[in-house]
């Protein structure tokens, strides 16, 4: 009896890559094996920058907490060591929205704190 194979699965494998690879230039959209050496790498670059965007955004908020320390007297360490000594648990994200958006109520946070 001969060997059966299963070309049902085979396909549906390469249709899913093929769709992954969807967008893509050239023969990376459409020729199997190129298109699964494309997107092996993009899915590659996907899981790295999911941890490089949080870095990213964090250095985004020091930035950005800095500029409004900064503009009221005070440098970022400073400001951040004043923070947590005084016990007031906003994180990075929100005090950049604050020093951002409303400049007021983040000069009323450096008030309390010095």
């Amino acid at each position: 009896m001969p060997r059966s194979v299963n070309s049902v699965a085979k396909r549906a494998r390469r249709k899913k890559i093929l769709k992954l690879a969807k967008g893509y230039f050239g023969r990376r959209k459409n020729v199997y094996t190129v298109a699964k050496n494309a997107v092996d790498k993009g899915m590659a670059y996907a899981y790295r920058d999911r941890k490089n965007n949080k870095r990213n955004f964090r250095g985004l908020w020091i930035q950005r907490i800095n500029a409004g320390a900064r503009l009221n007297g005070l440098s970022y360490s400073q400001f951040m060591g004043k923070v947590k000594a005084n016990n007031i648990d906003l994180n990075r994200k929100v005090l950049a929205d604050l020093a951002m958006n409303h400049p007021d109520t983040f000069k009323a946070i450096i008030d309390k704190v010095n």
